[in-house]
């Protein structure tokens, strides 16, 4: 299933028609504020990492923001991956903007080249990036190949069990009943929709995201076939990005797992 190249036409469409104040003053708000882009979760797992002088790589990058509010931890330099040209070619303005030592590298994660092996201290994937790959086994392996020994890898993004639940929007939505699931946390098909792209547009795809459901156990047992241990893994009953209507009712909505590729530390 070729789904990459759709999704790279989905995503670059969407970009183009993004809101005028999606991300605006962007380059200003990195360098007068404090990790200005990264949600109170995943500031906290940065924080509790030492990533002074050290080499970071996001996945899915977007247009850089959340690599570059990391950066202000104090790392040595970045580089971020992403599927669509002209979110990184964005993301390479504002490098030059704000002078942060970021690279965008433009192509399919899961043919990063070679001459990143070894090459980072911390790899990280955040809100709704892992959902685009069918093969986590695959995925994960490439975050290894690309981690120095010692290295961690950390997510932050959705519960598998929001995959569970109705959006507002959709039509098993019950305001009067968000105690109610309508999906299978075990769904195998694939999701295809047009408007994954809503946060930062009010434009609804002429092209097709295609995107995976995934298990905690999945995604724990993908890690570890890639030879990554889990160290930490936080769940909360706090949506992350989609809608707040599940908030506090007892599902599990976000999570922040880390883990180390083994190995002596740089």
């Amino acid at each position: 299933m070729d789904y990459f190249r759709s999704n790279q036409a989905a995503w670059e469409e969407a970009f183009d028609h993004r809101t005028e104040n999606w991300c605006e003053n962007m380059g200003e708000r990195l360098q007068n504020e404090t990790l200005p882009y990264l949600n109170p979760m995943l500031a906290i797992a940065l924080q509790t990492l030492d990533l002074r002088d050290k080499m970071l790589a996001q996945f899915c990058c977007n247009n850089g923001r959340e690599l570059f509010s990391a950066m202000q931890l104090g790392a040595r330099a970045g580089v971020g991956f992403d599927i669509a040209a002209n979110m990184m070619e964005a993301a390479r303005g504002i490098a030059a903007q704000t002078g942060i030592a970021c690279k965008f590298e433009t192509g399919n994660i899961l043919e990063i080249g070679a001459e990143y092996n070894g090459a980072f201290n911390l790899v990280f994937f955040t809100i709704g990036a892992i959902t685009w790959f069918q093969d986590l086994e695959a995925l994960f392996a490439v975050a290894a190949r690309c981690l120095k020994p010692g290295g961690t890898l950390l997510i932050n993004d959705f519960h598998p069990m929001i995959n569970m639940l109705p959006i507002p929007g959709e039509d098993a939505f019950d305001p009067e009943h968000t105690d109610r699931v309508a999906y299978s946390y075990f769904r195998t098909e694939p999701w295809l929709e047009n408007d994954s792209a809503g946060y930062m547009t009010g434009h609804r795809n002429s092209r097709t995201f295609t995107s995976f459901s995934h298990t905690m156990g999945s995604i724990i047992n993908a890690l570890a076939a890639s030879g990554l241990y889990v160290t930490s893994l936080e769940e909360y009953d706090r949506d992350i990005g989609i809608a707040d209507a599940y908030n506090g009712k007892g599902f599990p909505l976000s999570f922040t797992l880390l883990a180390v590729k083994r190995g002596l530390t740089e």
